[in-house]
């Protein structure tokens, strides 16, 4: 039996990313984010939901661009405390020791302990509520060699990635199948 509920945001799991943003002045920024995902393939976009009240939607609202950081479970605290502080307040890169690298096609910075980074370039904001969707472009990707397997894809056990569920952090442990294995 199932129980019915009032609407709520009860889409799970929600992956766990970092974005970096830059202010007019160069200086970078660190969110944590949940909702986050791909929202289309041709051309490569990602959406990102933002209160506007966060600092980081002012930076990537001026400046246009974006880095979607993928982290792993071995910078979890890192990660967490990125989402608690603000970038008005305290450098998220100093305080966490993450180390920002430069990106190719945008000024935000890549994460170097994430082995995934993403370069966006902002499409469109849509106002939605209390949240606000901006819509990325891909411009670029940056992949660690380490986490790929021997045919260049990504080896997602070498990976270690978390998603959020309700307000808890989760690890992923095993693959389940492929997509088209319902078909063959």
């Amino acid at each position: 039996m199932k129980v019915k509920r009032d609407p709520w945001t009860a889409l799970f799991p929600c992956p766990v990313v970092l974005v970096t943003s830059v202010d007019s002045e160069g200086n970078h920024n660190i969110v944590t984010l949940a909702w986050a995902g791909t929202v289309c393939s041709d051309p490569p976009m990602l959406g990102l939901g933002i209160r506007p009240h966060r600092y980081s939607y002012k930076l990537i609202e001026d400046s246009g661009e974006f880095v979607v950081n993928l982290p792993t479970v071995d910078i979890l605290k890192e990660v967490d405390f990125c989402g608690m502080v603000s970038g008005k307040d305290v450098d998220k890169f100093s305080e966490t020791r993450l180390t920002p690298e430069p990106a190719e096609k945008v000024k935000p910075p890549l994460i170097l302990e994430c082995p995934v980074n993403i370069e966006c370039i902002l499409k469109r904001k849509i106002p939605l509520g209390v949240h606000h969707l901006f819509l990325g472009e891909i411009v670029s990707v940056h992949v660690n060699q380490d986490i790929l397997d021997e045919n260049g894809k990504l080896d997602f056990n070498k990976v270690a990635p978390f998603v959020y569920n309700q307000g808890e952090y989760w690890s992923l442990d095993r693959r389940l199948g492929v997509y088209g294995f319902s078909k063959k």
